[in-house]
């Protein structure tokens, strides 16, 4: 086995670089790392993720089986999450509990992605704290 830092990017292609990044930094702080021509990549602070967006006039987004999700530190910030999302242009999809104790929400950003946001019991996998 190699060691990695986990799943680390995901290359989404969008009709719209600057509205996609625009959702991303508000609703989850992303700041842009790299620009270049035609795609941006954007990066949340403290974490080694990163969403790369490709531009292409003609993407049109998965349908609603694939998505992609944003883990919450504190389950009490779900309902933040749900305003930021809506605030930045997005649409909230759905609301629940997988089990007790983990709260989550589907989305939709502008480009017509789905993104899940939700809290998770800590796993025995988890890494430390640093």
């Amino acid at each position: 086995m190699i060691r990695t830092r986990g799943l680390t990017h995901l290359a989404l292609p969008v009709r719209d670089l600057d509205r996609a990044a625009a959702f991303y930094a508000q609703v989850f702080g992303a700041v842009e790392a790299y620009r270049g021509p035609g795609f941006v990549q954007l990066q949340t602070p403290g974490s080694w993720d990163a969403l790369v967006f490709e531009e292409d006039p003609s993407a049109s987004p998965p349908g609603d089986a694939f998505h992609f999700g944003f883990r919450l530190l504190d389950p009490v910030d779900l309902d933040a999450a749900a305003l930021l999302v809506q605030r930045a242009g997005g649409e909230v999809l759905e609301r629940g509990e997988f089990v007790p104790g983990e709260p989550y929400l589907f989305a939709r950003d502008p480009e017509g992605y789905r993104v899940e946001i939700w809290f998770e019991l800590p796993t025995p996998v988890d890494p430390a704290p640093a």
